[in-house]
């Protein structure tokens, strides 16, 4: 294998959405390819079509794409190393076990589930570790005749040499299995299927890859990977290095689930995350580009990735931090580009149908909000109050703006907005801080607060002054007269 260029794999098995982990995978593989210049393929691992979907398949796919990190090789693309999805490829597996069987590097394995059950049992029970005791590793050929007569499917199992395997992880260093702790293991199933460590050894092989980056949770895989290379003929040096990923850990130190942060990629793209920030944030879980950098773009990403600034520790998910990043993406947006994000929440939420007049207002309306949010879901309820049709104050606000004060407020603001001739943020201003600050001595937060909820209809809201501009002279005052 020519490892003068790099060749590096994302291969899920999408029984779902994909979530944080398997991106961060995906992220860290395809910016160590293009930090190197080398190829990032994405392939399919689909052989178990009961619970690998058409439907996830192509919900993976929109995935990578909408964060931008796009594939050389694998579906949609294709490439010299085709097909891309294992269910397309298992022939090619049938084939290798064929000849593994014919190597006598694998045997036909004719053990029912009862029977490998009570050796497991027996094993627990003296203190030993659960695995495959080898029973059909020599089978003459009268137990096989006696085996098929019963009408058993046989299992095609490895053969695991005595000894180990050691190799070197590019984040863990020399790493170490003993024999005794890696059991002969299954290849195919009995209805001729191939599973994982099978397909994907042979996949990395046939695809020619150089370097695997993969979760922490498979290190355990590797040594029964690194058999099937041998059996395939290739040569220690020409193995795929592998580096394993530390693992992503909620806030509370548990591994990562629903209740502390594991959620999918899709639940960030409809909670309104950037792609990039999304990015941005993953990668800092477990690598660090140094300087204490946290804000980065993909370009100095692809620039600054390196396997060697991977940690080897845990690294802990904190949805605040990713929030923190997700406002500092949006805030440097233009508005160019802050409308094209903002229009499908706006229209989604029925905010807007999308006229010319509403988009108008919208651009107008995004300066005064890009400071003051974190998500895309945060617009439609910040905007909805200049698009309305039918006005009210929200129920919980509506308690605010019901008492004495808030009603002599109300009443004062609208006899004075009222002679306002020229309607602009500033000259409202002006005139409510004469007439209720100066003139009523009451606080900002308490002045302002009534006109904002009678106004906007809630207490959270764009800054009041360029709301009620961006409102008009008519609608602000029946607004307000309203609230009275």
């Amino acid at each position: 294998m020519d490892k003068k260029e790099v060749r590096v794999r994302f291969a899920p098995s999408p029984t779902g959405d994909l979530h944080v982990g398997n991106i961060r995978t995906a992220l860290f593989d395809w910016a160590y390819a293009r930090h190197t210049g080398g190829t990032f393929i994405f392939r399919i691992e689909d052989t178990d079509r009961e619970r690998v979907t058409d439907e996830y398949i192509q919900a993976a796919i929109d995935t990578l794409k909408w964060l931008g990190l796009t594939w050389d090789e694998g579906p949609e693309v294709g490439g010299p190393n085709g097909p891309y999805l294992q269910s397309q490829r298992l022939d090619l597996y049938a084939t290798w076990a064929a000849k593994f069987l014919e190597q006598k590097d694998a045997y036909k394995c004719y053990c029912s589930a009862d029977e490998l059950e009570a050796v497991r049992e027996a094993q627990r029970a003296a203190n030993q570790a659960p695995g495959y005791n080898g029973n059909c590793r020599d089978l003459s050929a009268d137990q096989i005749v006696k085996f098929e007569a019963e009408g058993r499917k046989p299992v095609i199992r490895m053969r695991m040499p005595d000894g180990g395997t050691t190799f070197t992880d590019l984040i863990r260093g020399e790493v170490s299995f003993d024999h005794n702790f890696v059991p002969d293991f299954v290849l195919v199933r009995g209805d001729g299927s191939p599973l994982y460590t099978l397909a994907v050894a042979v996949d990395d092989v046939l695809m020619k890859v150089t370097h695997v980056l993969r979760g922490e949770d498979l290190l355990s895989s590797t040594p029964r990977q690194i058999r099937v290379y041998q059996a395939m003929g290739v040569k220690p040096e020409d193995y795929p290095v592998f580096a394993h990923l530390p693992f992503v850990m909620g806030q509370d130190n548990t591994k990562l689930s629903k209740r502390n942060g594991e959620v999918s990629i899709a639940w960030y793209r409809q909670a309104g995350y950037l792609p990039e920030a999304i990015c941005n944030y993953l990668a800092l879980l477990g690598w660090s580009p140094g300087d204490d950098l946290e804000n980065i773009s993909m370009k100095e990403l692809t620039e600054l990735f390196t396997v060697e600034r991977v940690h080897s520790s845990p690294a802990r998910f904190d949805m605040k931090k990713l929030e923190a990043i997700n406002g500092d993406k949006i805030r440097a947006l233009t508005i160019d580009e802050f409308m094209t994000w903002a229009l499908p929440f706006l229209t989604q939420a029925g905010v807007i149908s999308g006229t010319p007049e509403e988009l108008a207002l919208v651009k107008q309306a995004l300066p005064i909000i890009q400071e003051r949010i974190t998500t895309l879901a945060e617009i439609p309820p910040m905007l909805k109050f200049l698009f309305v049709k039918e006005f009210a104050v929200d129920a919980d606000s509506l308690p605010k703006i019901s008492d004495s004060q808030s009603k002599e407020v109300l009443k004062v603001s609208y006899e004075q907005l009222q002679s306002l001739g020229d309607w602009t943020h500033e000259s409202i201003e002006g005139v409510l801080r004469a007439a209720l600050i100066d003139g009523m001595a009451l606080k900002p937060r308490i002045a302002f607060g009534a006109v904002r909820i009678a106004v906007t209809g809630s207490h959270i809201s764009p800054p009041l002054f360029e709301s009620m501009q961006l409102l008009g002279r008519d609608k602000s005052l029946a607004r307000i007269k309203a609230s009275l």
